[in-house]
């Protein structure tokens, strides 16, 4: 009866809807010899339980942790879950177009960013005055390489080493015997090399000469084509001309820059050789293809070494007319028999001429070859030395859209006949109203072809020259020494030795050796002489004492191109005349969405006080110094209405201002911007459109 009933009780189960219990069957033991029969009976009755199948389902069917995905997709589609997952799901390509579009207007309304050419001054070398690594009294690469750290202490970033090529050295070395090769007397190729690496491990860029017009007479390109020897016979400008009684009748009257014809008679191939410069720098044939690839493989040969940019020089020579008519004289009742200088020709049929510029641009073509990887853009520089005609000079740019020169460098600042706060205005803004839009300024005050600033201009406008090459719009160059204002060695310091060794020392002042320290030869070597002698304040005009002295020619070049590295509106901002008269020369520069502006007012001539007030009305009433050629006076208020400046003095006031003075209608003529961009405070950005 039991095991009956025992049998019987999982089909009770079953059919009262309850649920089998497996487990209560297997588990329990039972002793059917003690088990008493009323007992038996009343079991099934406690073990039959009803259950809601609807509960027992949802009970199952809760989700857990690790569930299997056939369980998941139970749930899936249940609407409190499906809801949650479209949401986040819309939410996620929300967020994601929401970031695209915000990445693509970034990109779109961010301006430019300053290349590296355009963002630190250029520091100008010339080698052989630098540093002297050897004791030979002759500056070279490895003594570049041992000062790269004052380089980097002016916070520059960019080194232009002036020609350095195998040379005869004739006219210091612009005419090149090998320009595959380092002149031995500045190291070798392993030295340069060695140089590149160490000035790009430091971050910083350089830049060299080439001067594709002329060679050496002593080049290889010209031996053989003085012998008519195969492609190279048409290398160089030959022409015919009499020789008699130990004379020659040139071609025609094209005068060399040096004076006397251009013509020069070569007994070997029984013709005259074209020189524009001296007879030692014969000018290349350019009409020529096979010369014109020869400068095009000397470019890749050099941009492969690894170099960042050329300074072409000379380009305005690269053609002559081919009808070789005689040049116009400047006085015309001369006789023509004795013209000899070359200020006595117009010379239109001997520079810029037609095809010249497509020369350049084919240049720039093969730099750009080497411009494609990032941040590795290759600068171009050319010297245009347009002195009389800017628009010539501005061609060089290139146009909108055909590339040329980064920049031709801009010399009107060494130009200038006077120095005066006008003669100032004048030589920045020639530069500014004629230069192509979209393009960039530079400014030069000094080189190794003009007399220094403190010999031409005087040593009391040193400091405010360099405050207004660092505070104006562009890339300022500056040539070595001009951070410490060294002079023009004195002709009487130059010894009769020195003169008969090498003739072109004593018409050259402005290359005098690097004055580094006080010790003999100013540090610049430790050989018993050099090449040029030594200015003979080196004691009081060197890196060395002027690194100790705050108020020093140098302390404040640093602390100027810190302003420049570090101020938006200084970096990169409008530039606005403010005022100029004989002594003064006053300008802002400043940034859209920026309140904070920096005027600069620079005195060029006399002790002045100026009412800068009734020019702007909107100017506060104080400004604050943040840097003046006298380091005593940074800091300090000064009343807008009543600005002194002594001779020489230059001031960089800031002040704020919610009205820019390039907003004002009265100055729409005066303000200049290149990179033109906008602040925005709330970002911490610049952008395009303001």
């Amino acid at each position: 009866m039991v095991e009956e009933e025992a049998k019987s009780l999982p089909m009770e189960l079953s059919e009262k809807g309850g649920v089998e219990n497996n487990g209560f069957v297997q588990n329990e033991a039972f002793d059917d010899k003690e088990s008493d029969t009323s007992s038996q009976e009343e079991m099934p009755k406690t073990c039959i339980v009803d259950v809601d199948p609807v509960a027992t389902e949802e009970q199952a069917l809760k989700p857990y942790a690790g569930m299997p995905k056939e369980v998941l997709l139970k749930f899936s589609s249940q609407a409190r879950y499906r809801v949650t997952r479209e949401i986040l799901f819309w939410l996620i390509i929300t967020a994601a177009i929401v970031l695209v579009c915000a990445t693509i207007a970034i990109i779109a309304l961010s301006p430019k960013c300053l290349d590296w050419w355009q963002a630190s001054p250029i520091y100008r070398i010339y080698p052989r005055s630098f540093k002297d690594s050897n004791m030979d009294g002759n500056g070279d690469l490895k003594g570049i390489q041992e000062k790269l750290d004052h380089i980097m202490y002016l916070n520059i970033k960019t080194i232009w080493i002036t020609s350095f090529y195998k040379s005869p050295l004739k006219d210091l070395g612009y005419g090149a015997e090998d320009f595959y090769d380092i002149d031995p007397m500045f190291g070798s190729m392993s030295d340069f090399e060695d140089l590149l690496a160490a000035i790009h491990d430091r971050g910083l860029k350089v830049i060299m000469d080439l001067i594709p017009n002329h060679t050496s007479d002593k080049h290889q390109w010209f031996q053989l084509s003085r012998n008519r020897t195969g492609k190279y016979t048409d290398y160089y400008i030959w022409q015919d001309c009499v020789q008699a009684a130990g004379s020659v009748t040139p071609p025609n009257n094209w005068v060399s820059v040096f004076g006397n014809s251009s013509w020069q008679f070569d007994d070997v191939r029984k013709q005259c050789y074209f020189h524009q410069f001296g007879k030692e720098q014969p000018d290349l044939n350019f009409r020529s293809l096979a010369v014109q690839q020869e400068i095009h493989d000397i470019i890749k040969f050099w941009l492969g070494k690894g170099i960042d940019g050329f300074s072409f020089s000379a380009v305005k020579f690269l053609l002559e007319a081919t009808h070789l008519r005689d040049e116009p004289q400047v006085n015309k009742s001369q006789n023509p028999v004795t013209i000899t200088a070359y200020s006595e020709l117009y010379h239109d049929y001997t520079t810029t001429q037609v095809g010249m510029h497509d020369i350049i641009r084919s240049f720039r073509q093969t730099m750009n070859q080497f411009s494609s990887e990032p941040g590795r853009y290759r600068f171009m520089g050319s010297d245009g030395d347009e002195k009389e005609d800017i628009e010539a000079t501005m061609m060089y740019y290139g146009t909108t859209f055909i590339q040329e020169a980064d920049f031709p460098f801009n010399f009107n600042l060494i130009n200038m006949k006077n120095l005066s706060g006008n003669s100032i205005f004048e030589a920045v803004n020639l530069w500014m109203k004629n230069m192509p839009e979209g393009k960039w300024p530079n400014w030069a005050v000094g080189g190794p072809n003009a007399a220094r600033i403190s010999s031409r201009i005087g040593k009391e406008y040193v400091n405010v020259i360099n405050m207004l090459l660092l505070t104006l719009p562009g890339t300022p160059v500056t040539y070595y020494g001009e951070e410490i204002g060294m002079e023009n060695v004195a002709s009487e310091n130059v010894s009769e030795e020195h003169i008969n060794s090498d003739p072109v020392v004593a018409t050259f002042p402005e290359k005098s050796p690097m004055q580094w320290d006080g010790k003999v030869n100013a540090g610049f070597t430790e050989g018993n002489s050099s090449w040029l002698p030594v200015n003979s304040d080196f004691r009081s005009v060197n890196v060395e004492i002027q690194m100790t002295w705050s108020n020093s020619t140098l302390n404040l070049y640093r602390e100027l191109t810190l302003l420049r590295n570090n101020e938006l509106p200084i970096h990169r901002g409008w530039m606005c005349y403010i005022w100029n008269d004989s002594n003064v020369f006053v300008y802002v520069r400043e940034l859209d969405g920026l309140e904070r502006v920096f005027m600069m007012v620079l005195n060029f001539g006399q002790e002045s006080t100026i009412d800068l007030k009734a020019i702007v009305p909107s100017l506060p009433s104080e400004a604050i110094i943040r840097l003046s050629t006298n380091f005593s006076n940074a800091g300090k208020a000064v009343n807008t209405k009543l600005i002194k400046t002594e001779m020489g003095e230059g001031l960089v006031l800031e002040y704020k201002t919610a009205k820019p003075v390039h907003t004002m209608e009265a100055f729409q003529g005066n303000c200049f911007v290149a990179e033109k961009a906008c602040y925005s405070s709330a970002f911490n950005l610049l952008y395009v459109n303001c």
